[in-house]
């Protein structure tokens, strides 16, 4: 998940750098999750920090990132509370100072290593301006919200729903090349030793145990409809 060029690689002079290159399955069954039940909460906060990103601009969101994040000029990670209209059964509010997040195309599913359904992922681009002055900038979004199986009286088989409680969202720049979004380093694969995240100052590692194919991400398979 994380690129670590560890201190006794390099001359003394050079400073040590983390980059995060997660897969959609580590974001939302490793990160999201432990998010949604509040495990590890500081160490996931200095990669992937709460903002609420529909309160700022784009152009905010690079000195937004979490503190081992701070140098990367590609994509931020941002975990994203579910807003209060929102919870009460209205739609979210996506308008900026300067313009809005509109969703593109309609939401897919997120799938595991195994093939199972364990999360959704919705494009959103930004769009600059008010009324008909609006011009599309090359500013996108992914969101991505966690499914959960929940037990009902009702079926034989868990029912998936959607968790809303909080979302994660990766903010990027629109680049032009087909590999925008899991760029490993070849040769650096999920289960590597130099794939593991954010370090803490204790020593702590946050890793996850993803074994997709770096030639498997990011996922594109069958359509979810809009709600």
């Amino acid at each position: 998940m994380a690129d670590h060029e560890y201190e006794d690689r390099v001359p003394d002079n050079v400073h040590t750098v983390y980059r995060f290159y997660p897969t959609e399955e580590e974001l939302v069954s490793f990160y999201l999750s432990n998010k949604l039940l509040n495990h590890r909460t500081h160490d996931l906060h200095r990669v992937i920090p709460v903002v609420n990103v529909y309160e700022h601009n784009p152009s905010h969101f690079p000195k937004l990132a979490g503190e081992l994040c701070q140098r990367d000029t590609e994509q931020w990670f941002f975990f994203v509370p579910r807003q209060e209209r929102e919870a009460q059964g209205g739609r979210p509010s996506r308008t900026t100072s300067l313009g809005y997040w509109k969703a593109t195309g309609s939401p897919t599913y997120v799938y595991s290593s195994d093939n199972k359904v364990i999360g959704v992922k919705k494009t959103m681009v930004f769009y600059e301006g008010k009324s008909r002055m609006v011009k599309k900038t090359e500013w996108k979004m992914n969101e991505y919200r966690a499914i959960k199986l929940e037990a009902d009286g009702t079926n034989t088989f868990p029912v998936p729903k959607l968790r809303h409680e909080w979302s994660l969202c990766r903010v990027y720049v629109v680049s032009g090349t087909t590999r925008a979004f899991d760029r490993r380093p070849f040769g650096i694969g999920p289960t590597t030793e130099a794939s593991r995240g954010a370090s803490s100052s204790s020593g702590n590692i946050i890793t996850s145990k993803c074994s997709c194919p770096q030639s498997s991400c990011p996922y594109d398979h069958e359509m979810l409809s809009e709600e």
